[in-house]
């Protein structure tokens, strides 16, 4: 197969796909040129960067396009179901990357909970606000978890181990394989939190799922993370709750435009920020390239 990849890949699952005969091109394209570049391949490989659209779909059968795989969890980048229409098989790395997003939403977790960012930045700046930084323990706290898939699974199971109380919405229902965690409504769980962690796809009307009606149920003292998807928090009303003390923090690795140009948000004193590096650790871009190797030779 000739193979396409736009946005990067562990080098290793580069060379294994070299060794079995494949011919891989690593290349980033436009949008405005992306569909008429996909002609000449049989396969594309995107990360989060490269937006897959109905139009690129439309070029790219034109030639021999027959695969699309996303090197990560969420598919919101790609017109999956027109894709599939069209007779382009769409893919992804759903379990590669769990542990990954998981470990960092804890570690947000601590930084908000311990001023870990905030403090960061002010001792560089020559001050020392040892008084202003009184924390609290996350042991004894309560985690609300919306949506339950893998990675709100993994960060469940850390949470536990270190003493939280663990709630969880999702569309499904309730789990039943983990009993020792409690299922709610959205609305409850919003109430009832310490934290709030979302690990929810983008709906498909793009429209926030914590907005202002949201927050304003939230304890003032409640943090929320988001390193699901840009957007599924209101940024204007997240930072408009912050400014009003209507909650004491949130952190962030997505957001609605990346790179984000929302400074009220990124500089925001009680925000803790990354850049979308939820699956960037050397173990999960390992196991996302092992997987791609896997679906591609599976697919050939």
């Amino acid at each position: 197969m000739r193979i396409l990849v736009t946005d990067g890949m562990e080098k290793a699952a580069i060379q294994q796909l070299q060794a079995n005969g494949h011919e891989v091109v690593e290349k980033f394209y436009e949008p405005d040129v992306l569909g008429a570049a996909l002609q000449e391949f049989d396969c594309v490989v995107v990360r989060s960067k490269t937006k897959v659209r109905a139009n690129h779909i439309d070029e790219a059968i034109k030639g021999k396009l027959k695969l699309v795989i996303r090197g990560g969890v969420g598919v919101d980048n790609i017109d999956v179901a027109y894709a599939e229409s069209k007779g382009v098989a769409v893919r992804n790395t759903p379990a590669a990357s769990s542990e990954s997003v998981a470990e960092l939403a804890l570690g947000h977790m601590f930084a908000l909970a311990r001023f870990i960012a905030a403090a960061n930045v002010t001792i560089r700046d020559g001050q020392w606000n040892k008084k202003q930084y009184e924390g609290i323990e996350i042991s004894g706290k309560t985690l609300g978890l919306i949506g339950f898939g893998r990675i709100s699974q993994a960060l469940a199971r850390r949470a536990e181990a270190l003493g939280m109380k663990v709630v969880y919405t999702d569309f499904l229902g309730e789990n039943k394989n983990f009993p020792q965690y409690t299922f709610m409504s959205q609305a409850e769980l919003l109430k009832v939190a310490d934290f709030v962690s979302l690990h929810i796809p983008m709906p498909a009307d793009k429209k926030a799922v914590v907005g202002e009606a949201e927050l304003a149920t939230m304890k003032p003292t409640a943090y929320i993370i988001n390193t699901a998807r840009g957007g599924l928090v209101d940024e204007a009303a997240l930072v408009k709750a912050l400014d009003e003390g209507k909650l004491a923090g949130a952190a962030l690795d997505v957001f609605v435009e990346e790179p984000t140009k929302n400074e009220a948000l990124y500089k925001h004193p009680k925000v803790s920020v990354t850049p979308h590096i939820g699956g960037s650790t050397q173990e999960a871009q390992g196991r996302i390239g092992a997987e791609i190797v896997s679906i591609i030779e599976s697919f050939a």
